[in-house]
């Protein structure tokens, strides 16, 4: 009986602490962040396969130091059904950029912004 407790209450925790579901504006933090520090792993997890090979291949020009502070900051951000775009700002670079984002497997991923998509900014 003492180890059916214990097990429960393992289990409890374990299930609690699951993976939450980031916003829009989170994920693109963490993508922006990945972008400029070089961490492709990161970068992947929360990218599409599209997205994901868009953002690596020009990952290696914005390679920033690791211990930097990025100052993300969220400009502008606007819902249309399933896709998001976020419009931000970092210290990395002193152009805003926007990201695509959509829902993929009930997780907000940045996609590719293709030159034709017509975004809210």
């Amino acid at each position: 009986m003492k180890n059916f407790v214990i097990c429960s209450l393992v289990l409890l925790f374990i299930s609690c602490s699951g993976n939450k579901d980031m916003s829009p504006s989170e994920t693109a933090k963490v993508v922006a962040e990945s972008l400029y520090q070089g961490d492709k792993a990161t970068l992947k997890k929360h990218t599409t396969a599209d997205g994901f090979a868009n953002l690596s291949s020009i990952q290696d020009m914005f390679a920033e130091d690791k211990n930097s502070e990025s100052d993300f900051k969220i400009v502008d951000e606007a819902m249309d059904g399933e896709f998001a775009w976020v419009k931000y700002s970092t210290a990395y670079d002193p152009k805003p950029g926007v990201f695509k984002l959509v829902k993929e497997d009930g997780q907000w991923k940045v996609t590719h912004n293709g030159p034709r998509d017509k975004g809210p900014f």
